[in-house]
């Protein structure tokens, strides 16, 4: 990804970037979607600008027509990634009735955590261990966009405050099972550790009884 980001800086000035018309966005959506599919089966191994082209059925001179170089195509792809994993959990929650308790909500919601996005947001997260200035929003992003949706399935009589310790714990927690799937190949151990999670919840929920 070094070289297209050099690369970018010595073309980009040679392009204009689209001015937000409506036929323009209308494009701009249509590579993201494609560079976005591609991320999703590929990961991000290897990405380029000239995969990105590829997958997305057009030039590198066309990306850089809709998309300020490939970080930018890379952030914008990622965030697509992290809004339909979203979509699918908060659809996943809402299945389940108000009245059911936390952890069953959690529960809910995590088959959609693990579906076919999770591989290549679990690299994204990756790379902002590596490179914290330059991936920042793959890390400090991803916690910011799913810490709301975590705290808003806690019990709503329950402290603001305690609402983002508790999504804070079950963010951390999750997160880390995502991780082990990836880089221990164990599903049992980490179903055992849910299970264990699942009743941890049960309990703080419990102390308000």
């Amino acid at each position: 990804m070094d070289a297209d980001r050099e690369q970018d800086t010595q073309q980009r000035a040679g392009y204009r970037r689209s001015a937000g018309s409506p036929r323009g966005e209308a494009r701009r959506r249509e590579l993201l979607d494609r560079v976005t599919d591609d991320l999703a089966v590929n990961g991000l191994v290897d990405f380029s600008l000239r995969r990105a082209a590829k997958a997305a059925g057009a030039t590198h001179k066309v990306l850089l027509y809709h998309f300020d170089g490939a970080d930018d195509l890379l952030k914008q792809a990622i965030q697509q990634l992290r809004d339909r994993r979203t979509d699918k959990a908060l659809a996943a929650a809402a299945e389940e009735p108000a009245r059911r308790t936390l952890s069953a909500r959690v529960r809910a919601l995590w088959p959609a955590l693990t579906g076919t996005e999770a591989r290549v947001l679990d690299q994204a997260i990756g790379l902002a261990v590596f490179d914290p200035v330059r991936y920042a929003d793959f890390g400090a992003g991803a916690s910011r966009q799913y810490l709301p949706i975590l705290e808003s399935l806690c019990p709503e009589g329950w402290a603001e405050r305690r609402k983002l310790e508790v999504a804070e714990m079950v963010l951390g927690v999750l997160r880390g099972f995502l991780i082990d799937v990836r880089t221990t190949g164990d599903p049992e151990a980490v179903s055992a550790g849910f299970e264990a999670l699942m009743r941890a919840l049960d309990r703080e929920e419990a102390a308000e009884e």
